[in-house]
Order: structure tokens, then C-alpha cells, then sequence
């Protein structure tokens, strides 16, 4: 299949994306302070530059993209019609590299949470950050969103 648009706007398009600042990190970074929390932003001493790090609770959080990471059981995690085989080896990077980093900030004694874009929904956004929070405050390891179509755990 041929894209809808050429390959110079298509490459302007690709290089609008933002990595950092992005409307789901912005959403965390308002709960986070809202709640009291202090943070620092986009660290590069710690592996992979995580998008927030809260050192009084030794936590990271991290902020990802449902298609750029390739959130597990999520409808946004598609593959592009052009050129599969070369997305199939970016997004497989993708993966390795953030399990990778989080598996460092384990190690270096980091709590790591995963906050995933589908989980910021306006439907899901409000009980997300609410969950977040609450495990900023207990001693659990690791946190994770699950896909918007999943069915939420009761509490």
C-alpha cells in the first residue's frame, strides 16, 4: 500500500513527534504536583532518561506511547501498512531498549512505574492518576496500566 502523502510531508509529519513534553506526560506531571509530589524531568544519568523521576519516593515514572512502544493487548499498538519489516525492527528495538532500562533501574534500587497513553483517556484518565498516586505512596516495586480494553481490576 502507498501513502496518502509524500515522502518529504511524511517525513515533516515524522519529525513533528514529540518525545518528551507530550500531552500524556503532561497529564502525569499536573496529577503528580496537584498530589504534592516534586519531580525531576528526563534524567541522563539514569538508563534510558525516564520522563519522571521522584527521588524522595525512588520512583521512576515512564510515560509511553501505545504505538511507539507497542503497548501488549492494545488497539493502538498497530502496525504501519508501509514498509512493515522496517517497523517490525524499530518497534522490536523499541521493546528491548525499554526493558532494558527498566530492568537497570531495578537494578540501581529504582521503583519503575509504566503509565500507558491508553490509560489517560479521558474515561480511564481520573482513576489512572488516582491509582498512580496511591502507588507512589506504598512500597510496591513495580506499577503498570493495563489496555484500555482490558477489564479493570475492583477494588
Amino acid at each position: 500500500m502507498t501513502d496518502i502523502v509524500d515522502a518529504a510531508t511524511r517525513s515533516r509529519m515524522m519529525a513533528a513527534m514529540r518525545g518528551k513534553h507530550t500531552r500524556p506526560e503532561m497529564l502525569v506531571r499536573r496529577a503528580l504536583h496537584a498530589s504534592g509530589f516534586r519531580y525531576r524531568l528526563h534524567v541522563k544519568t539514569l538508563p534510558g532518561s525516564p520522563d519522571i523521576v521522584l527521588p524522595k519516593c525512588n520512583a521512576i515514572i515512564h510515560v509511553h506511547g501505545c504505538f511507539w512502544h507497542r503497548h501488549p493487548g492494545c488497539r493502538y499498538a498497530t502496525t504501519p501498512a508501509t514498509r512493515p519489516e522496517f517497523w517490525e525492527v524499530k518497534f522490536m528495538a523499541n521493546e528491548v531498549r525499554d526493558e532494558r532500562d527498566s530492568r537497570l533501574l531495578v537494578e540501581r534500587g529504582w521503583r519503575v512505574a509504566v503509565v500507558w497513553e491508553c490509560a489517560l483517556s479521558r474515561s480511564r484518565v481520573e482513576n489512572t492518576l488516582a491509582e498512580l498516586v496511591a502507588w507512589l505512596r506504598s512500597r510496591e516495586l513495580v506499577f503498570q496500566t493495563e489496555p484500555e480494553d482490558y477489564p479493570r481490576k475492583s477494588t
